[in-house]
């Protein structure tokens, strides 16, 4: 499974954004497409994910209400929708992979580059 995120940009506080993760190789309707953000001199943190098939998904608490995680199956592609971004949501934003439900990043197997989101005040 290879994964390529996409959408990072600078952004105002209280401002949209909304990041792409392209998917590409065998990906089955169990795994579980999630983002992960990790901001300077912090751990890589959970934001969302979701099943590629059947649509289950599950947030941190940091962004629910917020965020909101899809996916178009036919396109192969996950989205993460945010809105009313805060400065603290400023982070390099990753895609990753997962052969199931997970909120760790360690079991993870497969990742995307990042894209950096900056949210200024």
């Amino acid at each position: 499974v290879q994964l390529q995120a996409s959408g990072g940009g600078l952004v105002q506080a209280g401002d949209s954004l909304r990041l792409s993760c392209a998917v590409s190789g065998r990906i089955y309707n169990s795994y579980f497409v999630g983002w992960f953000r990790q901001a300077p001199g912090k751990e890589r943190e959970f934001v969302a994910t979701i099943m590629w098939r059947g649509g289950r998904r599950y947030y941190a608490d940091s962004v629910r209400g917020r965020f909101t995680i899809f996916r178009d199956s036919d396109k192969n592609t996950a989205f993460l929708q945010m809105n009313s971004l805060e400065v603290d949501d400023s982070a390099v934003y990753y895609c990753a992979a997962a052969t199931e439900y997970a909120t760790i990043h360690n079991l993870y197997d497969y990742w995307g580059q990042g894209t950096l989101v900056t949210v200024s005040s």
